[in-house]
């Protein structure tokens, strides 16, 4: 399939945003499933290198992407369709930025401190918090992760449905594979 460089996604965006999900998919099955999947516990420490990446390259797209238009939806999308797709792209990022600080203030805010570097090349220092603080911070992480797989799961079925059903472009703005 063929796009104009007008209707699809530049490759940094394209670059941002797959790197970003597959960070955040791992992220999240480490972070869902580690009570219940004990032997994911050991994955805890590069969980939180994952977060700092994801927060890192988060503001790195954000930024793109207030220098950068996002391409125009198809014509004919109704104003609903595109009220739902920029609320839960606005709100993705947020998360994006609100899962990795929680995280943070998480382990911060602690009596029993555990160390928190990136992938063991630096140490990431601790946020100046209480154990209050630590706490919301604990209650609020696991609350966003719960909303954040709820929105990747609605992200993928519009996308899905996109591509599948309504066989139009969305899908192809972000794909790498596709060429300009």
């Amino acid at each position: 399939m063929l796009l104009d460089r007008t209707e699809r996604y530049s490759t940094v965006a394209i670059w941002f945003h797959w790197t970003i999900a597959l960070l955040v998919v791992l992220n999240l099955a480490v972070g869902l499933l580690s009570d219940p999947i004990p032997a994911l516990r050991p994955w805890m420490a590069a969980h939180k290198s994952i977060g700092i990446t994801v927060l890192v390259l988060t503001f790195g797209r954000i930024a793109w992407r207030l220098a950068h238009r996002a391409p125009p939806l198809p014509a004919g999308t109704q104003a609903w369709e595109k009220g739902v797709a920029h609320a839960t792209h606005w709100t993705l990022y947020l998360l994006l930025v609100a899962m990795p600080l929680t995280g943070w203030l998480m382990v911060s805010g602690t009596d029993k401190r555990r160390p928190l570097d990136w992938f063991g090349l630096f140490d990431i220092p601790y946020l100046p918090v209480s154990k209050a603080a630590g706490g919301f911070g604990h209650e609020a992480h696991g609350v966003l992760g719960w909303l954040m797989l709820a929105l990747v799961v609605l992200h993928v079925a519009a996308a899905l449905r996109h591509h599948l059903i309504l066989r139009d472009t969305v899908l192809a703005r972000m794909a790498p594979m596709v060429r300009r």
